[in-house]
């Protein structure tokens, strides 16, 4: 399911990646690159919450392979395509499949990790991964063989329809039996609410800096095309790392206080990033990787234990969409750079990580996992809960 995972979020990373191409090849402005950005979340977050509500009331996992194939068809096919509308519309393809994968993946990967954080950590951890590849996978193919190459970029899309479909013979009546199975405790909407909320701030402060992070070293540092895949690699790498961590400190820690310290690092990233010169700005970004990421796993498990009736819902909300209405704000940020600069559109993004933080003040740990939820779940992750 990790593995899996890596290669459907390839799509999500390899979005911003083709950005600078696009300016570079087809001359786009910084708002019409963004509005590529806004075209994949947009949909995404249309149609996250439906596919959240169809895996409540039924496991889907044939949907696995299936939506794997389409993120991966959509992002192939926008190098090649004649008109800006219809990159908009092969991009937005590529979302929906991003869509309709995760609520379904976060149902069976709960089902498999048994309710344990480590287990929904290296799930995430998966996803994270195909975010830290996809500058790489983009700058091999594209930077080589220019956007007309990027049919190239189908290939993750393969391989993780097949793994998809392996993890879902392998897990067989767990996974297909979790979807129907009621879990005990009631719905806390309000505290659900709040997170997302957060989550929300998150996610512009993300996809904000995903979509422009390249641009913006290169800018700062002087350097060419090479220098901003290092500093948007820096930042999806750091997330992988950072998901991992995020799971081991909660354990120690606890979910609430760790979620809330990475919110607050966050705000002095982004600050230093957005204002420090040089070669330190890769520093600043990393730092942003680790404030960003470590409550990632986080919030899917926080998200499914305040609504345990509706974990599929509470998936796809975490890990879906409120991370692609973060891609609504990008035609807003780009706006702003082409009538001012990069560095003034970036600066708003120090502010929301702060609100967030508000937003988390006072939310407190909610009850663990059912039971039922948990059959076979280590006794030491249950006591770390």
């Amino acid at each position: 399911m990790s593995l899996g995972h890596a290669c459907v979020d390839v799509y999500q990373g390899a979005v911003a990646a083709l950005v600078p191409y696009f300016v570079a090849e087809r001359a786009y402005s910084y708002a019409a690159a963004s509005g590529v950005v806004l075209a994949a979340s947009l949909l995404s977050s249309l149609v996250q919450p439906l596919f959240g509500v169809l895996t409540d009331r039924w496991a889907m996992p044939w949907l696995l392979p299936l939506s794997a194939l389409t993120a991966g068809a959509g992002v192939a096919l926008s190098g090649v395509t004649g008109s800006y509308a219809l990159t908009l519309a092969v991009v937005a393809v590529s979302g929906v499949g991003v869509a309709a994968y995760h609520p379904e993946a976060a149902r069976v990967a709960r089902a498999l990790a048994q309710g344990r954080h480590t287990g929904m950590g290296w799930f995430s951890f998966g996803g994270n991964a195909g975010f830290a590849l996809a500058p790489l996978l983009v700058f091999a193919v594209v930077a080589t063989g220019g956007l007309r190459a990027s049919p190239v970029l189908v290939l993750p899309a393969l391989a993780g329809a097949a793994l998809c479909a392996a993890a879902v013979r392998s897990a067989g009546s767990v996974a297909a039996g979790s979807g129907a199975r009621a879990a005990a405790g009631a719905d806390d909407w309000g505290s659900f609410l709040r997170l997302s909320g957060a989550v929300v701030c998150r996610s512009v402060v993300f996809v904000g800096l995903s979509t422009f992070v390249a641009l913006y070293v290169r800018e700062r540092t002087g350097g060419g095309e090479a220098a901003g895949t290092a500093a948007l690699f820096v930042l999806y790498a750091g997330g992988a790392a950072g998901t991992l961590a995020g799971g081991r400190l909660a354990g120690r820690y606890g979910r609430m206080p760790v979620v809330r310290r990475s919110y607050a690092l966050t705000v002095l990233a982004v600050a230093g990033l957005v204002l420090v010169p040089g070669p330190p700005v890769y520093l600043f970004v990393a730092l942003t990787s680790a404030g960003l990421y470590v409550p990632f796993s986080l919030h899917i498990t926080l998200g499914q234990d305040f609504l345990p009736r509706r974990v599929g819902t509470a998936s796809g909300v975490t890990l879906g969409l409120t991370v692609s209405v973060g891609g609504l704000a990008a035609p807003a940020l780009g706006a702003l750079a082409d009538a001012t600069s990069l560095r003034s559109a970036l600066l708003p993004l120090v502010a929301l990580p702060a609100l967030g933080r508000l937003l988390l003040c006072g939310l407190r740990e909610p009850a663990p996992p059912a039971a039922a939820d948990a059959v076979g779940a280590d006794p030491r992750d249950a006591a770390a809960r």
